[in-house]
């Protein structure tokens, strides 16, 4: 016989140290883990700096965009860092092109659970009486028109697969005042208001949440382009802004994502300002 006493435990308690299960840290999920997202613009500036970060944070990503060879490079960088992405040219001022896109996305993940809908275009700064026509028919085409038509068709999208989501549009600080250099551009933004708030509404008792996001001085292409038409515009614009400085296009991707995470679950209608202050 042994000396043991009879109430002893004959091997370690669960909760002690020994247990190594309960000692591995469960790794954090991301905020948009399992999520598939098609990413309008995605090509550079904010779309290409949202792609990566919602891959990062577990997303798998469907670029689309005007030019292959950004797309191409961006769906290459986020694939070498360990993310998922695929890319698909499209022309948002050309309907097909744009339910195209949105089709690729489920024939490639096998749904649509969200999408961002960044692309746009500008045109040169200049006051309304001297915008081009031209110019303006393609700012509409393209910012207006072309977000209406995505939206319409992720909304199918969503239905037919997810069931419920989320979109976030791409509006501008630009259309929420007065914008005597970007009057088209401006104009345009505060329609994408108007049709997010109406999807909102619209397509909530479904449970699809739609928002929009309103950068402010942002260091994308298209403010350097500025820029470059109208020297010393940044410096203006940084002096108008309590922050004192532009955005990076990552801190504007931070804000859609959020958006479009579950963590923004009763979130929807709403145009969210993210401008360093500039309209405070």
């Amino acid at each position: 016989m042994t000396n043991t006493p009879t109430n002893a435990p004959t091997s370690a308690p669960h909760n002690t140290p020994t247990d190594t299960q309960h000692n591995t840290p469960t790794p954090p999920l991301g905020l948009l883990s399992g999520k598939v997202i098609l990413v309008t613009g995605a090509g550079r500036g904010i779309g290409a700096a949202a792609a990566r970060l919602f891959a990062r944070e577990g997303a798998r990503v469907l670029l689309a965009a005007r030019t292959e060879a950004q797309l191409k490079a961006v769906t290459e960088e986020i694939r070498a860092a360990g993310g998922t992405a695929g890319h698909v040219v499209c022309d948002l001022a050309d309907a097909t092109s744009v339910r195209a896109a949105v089709e690729r996305t489920v024939e490639l993940y096998g749904r649509l659970d969200a999408a961002f809908n960044n692309g746009a275009t500008g045109v040169p700064p200049a006051p309304l009486d001297q915008v081009w026509e031209e110019d303006f028919d393609r700012v509409c085409a393209v910012n207006l028109k072309g977000t209406w038509l995505a939206m319409a068709a992720e909304v199918k999208a969503i239905r037919a697969t997810a069931g419920t989501g989320a979109l976030v549009n791409t509006s501008s600080v630009g259309g929420l005042m007065g914008n005597p250099q970007l009057p088209a551009y401006g104009a345009t933004k505060r329609a994408v208001d108007s049709l997010t708030l109406s999807a909102a509404v619209t397509y909530g008792p479904e449970g699809i949440r739609v928002n929009a996001i309103a950068p402010g001085t942002t260091l994308t292409e298209m403010l350097h382009d500025w820029e470059a038409e109208s020297p010393g515009v940044i410096e203006r614009l940084n002096a108008d802004t309590p922050l004192r400085r532009a955005a990076d296009p990552d801190e504007i991707a931070q804000a859609a994502a959020w958006l479009l995470s579950d963590r923004a679950s009763y979130v929807t209608g709403t145009v969210l300002r993210v401008d360093g202050g500039m309209l405070a």
